[in-house]
């Protein structure tokens, strides 16, 4: 016989509004009802009590870095790839995030612990992964140089990458407007001496515009071709997102100005910032307060960037809008925004990744649910009159 999960009694979190006392009930890895919760006690399957508890979609994190701390928990600690994705799998999955695209560097700055063959072989690890709690998705960031633009398309053939953002991080572009903002990052933020950050902010210099718009065609017409979402990251200017979306750019990732982040939702690109941004109240670096961004009605998506407890938490930062517009910025929007029409959403037929979560005193996962199958449950979320298998 069937098994069945039925979540009740929690404020459950639709594309539409929030159902007090709802319920959702879950069969053979799919939502097959959702409404109020229903008056008798008894139930076929595993029964979950939601009381005081909101129930919404698994998190979809489209950019988040932070496996490069478990690659990396100091600067000379190297950990083995497949040991560091599992921790990140389970710190991602206990933060409520269902689906998680790995925002993996192509980036040749080893004083970064950051290389093309690190890159790749943590991409390979990912895909031949299966044994992982939630789902786990490659989003290469290729740095326009001529060892990531060509390592990220060659590898399409043997791994799949879902999402590729495109930056070129120099002076005078995004958020560098010089070269002492190059070099201050590179050291504060990226680990590199002085001098390292100078040799590589020349470098970078050193190539033409032409050259950056060349790599990029190239780039973005094979990812099209090959079906991939793409990215841009870091844009400041109108002009930059025009030819963005020129280029059939779909997603303006971290843009640093309203002016850039204004063009983006104008010509209907998605629009991508920072959950930490939200969450602290303002950018690390002085560019765009996502705040600002979300009370202009032009921010689609929050991602965990580097920090993935702060992805749920922006779900109840005060905004002036309702639970289920902010539960949709870290659900249905990024789902939408690379064709993940299945899930991020509780409405009957979709995939059944569900997370019970404790609002007070700070939010926190309970319980959660991938695929339909109970990945992590608390006695919280299993109250005594609940049993966890009639």
């Amino acid at each position: 016989m069937t098994r069945s999960t039925e979540i009740r009694h929690g404020r459950v979190v639709t594309p539409t509004g929030v159902i007090e006392d709802g319920s959702v009930l879950v069969r053979d890895g799919r939502i097959v009802r959702v409404g109020s919760a229903p008056t008798r006690r008894r139930s076929s399957g595993r029964l979950i009590d939601a009381t005081d508890r909101v129930v919404m979609p698994g998190l979809i994190d489209l950019h988040g870095d932070d496996i490069e701390h478990q690659l990396h928990p100091r600067a000379n600690a190297s950990v083995d790839p497949r040991i560091a994705l599992a921790m990140a799998d389970r710190t991602n999955f206990a933060s409520g995030v269902t689906t998680k695209f790995h925002a993996i560097s192509f980036e040749e700055t080893p004083a970064k612990n950051r290389t093309v063959d690190a890159a790749v072989e943590l991409a390979e690890t990912i895909a031949a992964a299966d044994d992982l709690l939630i789902d786990n998705r490659i989003h290469a960031r290729c740095e326009l140089s001529p060892e990531s633009v060509s390592a990220v398309p060659d590898l399409l053939g043997s791994v799949p990458i879902d999402l590729v953002s495109v930056m070129h991080h120099t002076t005078g572009d995004g958020q560098l407007a010089d070269g002492e903002a190059f070099t201050d990052l590179y050291v504060s933020e990226k680990g590199c001496t002085v001098d390292e950050a100078e040799r590589l902010r020349d470098e970078r210099e050193s190539m033409s515009t032409e050259t950056v718009w060349k790599w990029t065609r190239q780039l973005i017409g094979r990812l099209t071709n090959a079906g991939v979402v793409t990215a841009f990251h870091d844009v400041a200017s109108p002009d930059s997102v025009e030819w963005m979306a020129d280029l059939g750019i779909g997603i303006a990732e971290y843009p640093v100005t309203m002016a850039a982040i204004r063009r983006a939702a104008e010509l209907g690109m998605t629009t991508a910032m920072g959950a930490p941004n939200l969450v602290r109240g303002g950018s690390l670096w002085d560019n765009l307060s996502a705040e600002r961004a979300v009370r202009a009605g032009v921010l689609d998506v929050l991602c965990s960037d580097y920090h993935p407890p702060s992805l749920l938490t922006a779900v109840f930062v005060e905004t002036g809008e309702s639970l289920s517009d902010r539960v949709a910025r870290v659900t249905r929007n990024p789902a939408d925004a690379v064709g993940l029409s299945d899930r991020g959403r509780i409405e009957t037929g979709a995939r059944a990744d569900l997370i019970v979560v404790d609002p007070d005193p700070v939010p926190t996962v309970d319980t959660v649910l991938v695929d339909g199958a109970e990945q992590f449950g608390t006695d919280a979320a299993a109250r005594p009159d609940s049993p966890r298998v009639r």
